[in-house]
């Protein structure tokens, strides 16, 4: 296995762990119902997708 030469600073470390962040899901409005539902996929609230009912539900 290999050995460091040099240590690596906090700094360095740090600068590099910089992008290793959770971003939040990009929600979008139904347009039938105006529940938050996730881009390009049927509605779980209504079963509705491109104006179209694709799955039933039940009330």
């Amino acid at each position: 296995m290999a050995n460091l030469t040099n240590k690596t600073s906090r700094c360095r470390r740090n600068k590099r762990r910089t992008h290793w962040v959770i971003k939040a899901p990009n929600l979008v409005s139904c347009p039938h119902c105006h529940m938050p539902k996730l881009p390009h996929r049927i509605c779980p609230e209504c079963g509705y997708y491109n104006g179209k009912q694709i799955v039933e539900k039940e009330e």
